[in-house]
């Protein structure tokens, strides 16, 4: 909107105001006209932005399974403590008590959070809570209600850093975007010198400002220039991982900043020393005549600032809760095992110094030792990243990892059992083998076998006959079991192990979905589908030659006598019992299923997307809606129907839902 129009524009709605009274639906007119003309020209400006008051989202009746708490930024704001991590928002008292959650995908955005600040936003009434997330903007909460900053752009709602300034106005760092600037109505890009880069970091003022990057080492910005300092200038590393500002006299105007290899001082835009060389500094605290450093999976350091360059304090380990019963002075000092998880943050809270480790909240004592606070220890898995499940014959759920094995959950409660070893560890999918009385895991590190009550008895891998150790899929065909790689498929039957690839006629040797239909055997790969007959190719279908809308194939259901086939980047399609290829209503450019993240049952059809949620079909996989509510992440990896109960994993936690209410 040019200038011109936009006061034809103000004056047009005034003059509706004098013409129309004050009645309420007046004053909403008004209103709603100048939030539209507020967002043409926040667009001038840059970027379109919405700010609007988030309401719950409406969860149609999913109910969680509890995951250990991560968390990877701590803030007080109103006498409260508030812990945020992937999974949501946690508020807890002085004391210690948790007062409430908010969680990612029921109170708020199915978007990870992340950085928690406190600031108060031009227009805002109150300082508030300002929380970075990971695709749903950033979002602002005064104690009651939360607001959210929504970009109309992807790439600026991938919110990585932020920095509120004394004049209201939010520094906003993005993971592809570079640095953004919000005045309460307007987001633009801050300034050509600080765009396009992956900001891990922020610290300054608006006069004098620090910003970290991925790979971009630390950019300077003073006097309306910016410099950059590299590895060139002395910089440990081009990767930064926080910066924190001196404090007192003596130390002002410097700004500490951690990379995977030590911490660089830097003075009036120059390294004036290294510290802690050759430590990975994750977080920091400069605290007087101490800086804390902390480290990746490998404790806390206490660097005197003071000192000689480079003289470090010997470890002070974060300690155990099992320290803490004998009550005496040298068991909590000396018989504690340090933690390995990472130090995500060190902040001041009353008098206290705490440090938030990604696992829980660790307080330091007077004797200077760390011991832990808070964190929680009752979760039903073991992780939240789930990549396969089953739910058994027996009414066992079996949960498959990301990174970490799997769990046994038994059917009538209880502690779960938890596998997770050299080859049980990157899950990719599990099946039961009712014939045999076992249950096949397919692993980055072969195919392990399981009896009935969760024993490992078998690991199969290139020595057994397989064409690759990494298995993508399993599937029963014939009398055997047929095995997706990314070197060809491996069939095991009684004859022993066989494999086929590209040679063979197979449209592409990286398989990553298998499904049968009869005699026939579905097998999705990289380059198209091909369908075998008896362990031989009878028909290769790509875009070429076929309706295929996407060569690459990640996950394939039997309906009926048809095949729904999800791809990388076009949907959902049907895969006929002649050979035909046609779109569906869930055929959509730019949608990804997640490998193997797809299942029916007869009465409903259920595929995981990557971002976009859980896509929900009927018996036959013709009519198709999304479902994001509920969700604690639009990132759906895996999926399995027992009994009416449909199980969810995403990369942020599982849910369960009864069938009945998705139909």
């Amino acid at each position: 909107m040019k200038p011109q129009r936009r006061t034809i524009a103000v004056v047009a709605i005034a003059v509706a105001v004098l013409c129309l009274g004050g009645s309420g639906l007046v004053a909403w007119r008004v209103e709603h006209a100048l939030s539209g003309l507020r967002r043409d020209v926040a667009h001038e400006g840059g970027f379109g932005v919405e700010v609007r008051t988030l309401a719950p989202q409406p969860n149609p009746g999913f109910e969680g399974f509890t995951a250990p708490a991560v968390f990877n930024s701590a803030a007080e704001f109103q006498g409260r403590l508030f812990l945020a991590g992937p999974a949501g928002l946690c508020a807890y008292s002085i004391d210690g008590r948790l007062d409430h959650i908010y969680r990612t995908g029921m109170e708020l955005p199915a978007a990870p959070l992340s950085q928690l600040v406190v600031g108060m936003l031009t227009g805002s009434q109150q300082p508030e809570l300002l929380i970075a997330t990971a695709g749903a903007g950033v979002l602002a909460f005064d104690g009651h209600v939360f607001r959210q900053i929504l970009a109309n752009q992807d790439e600026a709602r991938n919110v990585t850093a932020l920095l509120p300034l004394a004049s209201g106005r939010l520094l906003i760092g993005t993971a592809k975007l570079g640095l953004l600037i919000f005045d309460g109505a307007v987001l633009k890009r801050f300034h050509s010198t600080t765009d396009n880069v992956y900001v891990t970091a922020l610290a300054g003022t608006d006069a004098e400002l620090w910003v970290g990057t991925l790979d971009n080492g630390l950019l300077y910005w003073h006097g309306g220039e910016t410099e950059r300092i590299g590895e060139e200038q002395g910089m440990p590393d081009r990767r930064v991982e926080q910066i924190a500002l001196g404090k007192g006299e003596v130390y002002a105007g410097r700004a500490y900043v951690g990379t995977p290899v030590g911490v660089a001082e830097v003075r009036d835009g120059k390294i004036t020393r290294v510290l802690a060389k050759g430590r990975y500094a994750h977080a920091l605290l400069a605290d007087g005549d101490w800086l804390w450093v902390g480290q990746l999976e490998a404790g806390v350091l206490r660097v005197p600032l003071a000192g000689p360059e480079n003289d470090v304090n010997a470890r002070r380990p974060i300690v155990s809760p099992a320290s803490l019963g004998a009550g005496n002075s040298e068991s909590s000092t000396t018989a504690a095992a340090a933690v390995s998880e990472t130090v995500e943050q060190f902040f001041i809270y009353g008098e206290g110094r705490y440090a938030l480790a990604s696992n829980g909240l660790v307080e330091q004592e007077r004797d200077g030792a760390w011991r832990r606070i808070l964190g929680d220890d009752n979760s039903q898995l073991a992780e939240s990243h789930v990549s396969a499940l089953l739910v058994a014959s027996d009414g066992r759920l079996w949960v498959g990892y990301f990174d970490r094995g799997l769990d046994i959950l038994p059917a009538t409660g209880g502690p779960a059992i938890h596998v997770e070893n050299e080859n049980v560890f990157c899950v990719n999918r599990i099946l039961e083998d009712v014939r045999h009385s076992a249950v096949a895991v397919a692993t980055a590190n072969g195919l392990v076998m399981f009896d009935q009550h969760g024993r490992q008895k078998q690991v199969l891998e290139r020595e057994a006959g397989l064409i690759s150790n990494t298995v993508n899929d399993v599937a029963f065909y014939g009398d055997g079991m047929a095995l997706a790689t990314p070197a060809g498929i491996t069939f095991l039957d009684a004859s022993g192990a066989h494999s086929l690839y590209a040679f063979q006629g197979l449209v592409n040797n990286h398989v990553y979905a298998l499904a049968t239909n009869g005699n026939q055997l579905v097998a999705g790969t990289l380059g198209g589908l091909s369908l075998l007959e008896h362990g031989e190719v009878r028909r290769n279908l790509t875009t070429a030659t076929s309706g295929l809308k996407h060569n690459w194939i990640t996950a394939v259901a039997t309906v009926g006598n048809d095949s729904l086939v999800g791809t990388y980047g076009a949907g959902i399609l049907r895969l006929g019992a002649d050979g035909s290829v046609t779109s569906t209503d869930a055929t959509h450019t730019g949608v990804i299923i997640n490998s193997t993240a797809m299942v029916a049952d007869g009465r409903i059809v259920l595929a995981g997307t990557l971002g976009q949620g859980l896509m929900v079909g009927d018996s036959t996989g013709t009519r198709w809606r999304t479902i994001t509510a509920g969700l604690p992440s639009l990132n759906v990896t895996a999926l399995t129907i027992h009994e009416g109960v449909i199980y969810v994993g995403t990369e942020n936690g599982m849910v369960k839902i009864s069938e009945d209410k998705l139909l």
